[in-house]
């Protein structure tokens, strides 16, 4: 683990918007669609968790996945899902300490990142299609989604309170259209712009560029370049990936006034980053798996992000239950930001839901 000054690795943070990629041409209809994980299609493991091995930072998920996690408080069982893809967390969020009398907070690393299990360091094979599936079926949605309905049965939880930040909230919103009858809130913090690709508006990767000191755009052009040349993706290790991935944060930390905070965060992920972009696809759109969540959801929005709050609208709008709420003086980590704030209006939320 190292330091990083916040946001540089957590700024992988909305992935798979650079149309034209070469692969995505080819396989530009996504591997992942929404009830395929409830029907347990396209899972290596069922969807009921293994007998726990009895390591007290791990949760067994699959025979040979472990999911390290850590939790925060006392009371009611709450799930934070991390965004990245693939950068987690080793600290609770300052935000939620104000609710950690009531709650408490189950911070996780995703699989294929931090502590948790990396089941792919290389491929072997040749072709490249069999290499594809492999990856998807292992670290893609499906894989992420099914663990959070892992860990509700290992929670003895009937019904999940998840929060989910950028990535972290896309997730957490295909588990509720999976998973409806077992959740009963949705919090999603800055969630990423994902519910429909091709995505609207500017990308993220444009919008860093347009930023830069010109003396910085050929590094960055080249950089970009060699991220979404997948026409050789699979002659990668895992270390070779989790420094591409990690690449990108350095780039954004230049041209976002980001907190002044440092944090400690888990290592990056590698093939499990790669393995979004497959799920997704070039084209979909998720919106209407999401219309039959009744739970309620609160959607958080920075009033500085890069993210627009028109497209963080977008889950508010989908969500039939939704409610919306900025957050002034904050970009996309409210919760290190304004913590007071950010913690007063999740405070309020979930006093509503259990009144």
């Amino acid at each position: 683990m190292k330091k990083w000054i916040l946001g540089i690795g957590l700024a992988v943070l909305v992935i798979g918007i650079v149309a034209g990629v070469f692969i995505w041409r080819s396989f530009g209809e996504p591997l992942y669609t929404p009830g395929m994980v409830s029907a347990g299609e396209n899972l290596r493991a069922p969807l009921t968790p293994p007998q726990q091995s009895g390591a007290e930072d791990f949760w067994q998920v699959e025979p040979d996945i472990e999911l390290h996690h850590f939790a925060a408080g006392e009371g009611r069982n709450v799930v934070v899902v991390h965004g990245g893809p693939g950068m987690p967390y080793v600290e609770a969020w300052p935000g939620l300490e104000p609710l950690t009398g009531d709650y408490r907070f189950h911070y996780y690393d995703q699989r294929g990142s931090g502590l948790s299990t990396r089941p792919i360091t290389s491929f072997d094979s040749a072709n490249y299609y069999e290499n594809l599936t492999t990856l998807d079926q292992t670290l893609g949605l499906g894989a992420q989604i099914a663990d959070i309905e892992r860990i509700r049965q290992i929670l003895g939880e009937e019904k999940l309170i998840l929060i989910g930040h950028s990535f972290g909230g896309f997730i957490a919103s295909l588990y509720a259209a999976e998973f409806p009858e077992h959740v009963e809130a949705l919090i999603l913090v800055a969630p990423a712009t994902l519910l429909v690709m091709p995505i609207e508006g500017d990308d993220l990767f444009g919008s860093v560029r347009e930023l830069l000191l010109p003396e910085q755009l050929a590094d960055y052009d080249a950089y970009i370049e060699s991220y979404f040349d997948f026409s050789d993706l699979f002659s990668n290790t895992e270390e070779d990936l989790i420094a591409l991935n990690a690449g990108f944060g350095e780039f954004y930390a230049q041209v976002v006034d980001l907190p002044m905070v440092e944090m400690e965060q888990g290592q990056p992920g590698g093939w499990m980053v790669q393995a979004m972009y497959f799920s997704m696809g070039q084209r979909h759109d998720y919106r209407p798996a999401l219309a039959k969540v009744s739970a309620p959801v609160l959607v958080i929005h920075g009033e500085n992000d890069m993210q627009t709050e028109a497209q963080s609208r977008v889950y508010t709008e989908a969500f039939p239950n939704a409610e919306f709420q900025v957050i002034a003086d904050t970009t996309h980590f409210p919760f290190y930001e304004q913590t007071e704030s950010f913690a007063s209006i999740v405070q309020a939320f979930l006093a509503d839901i259990n009144n």
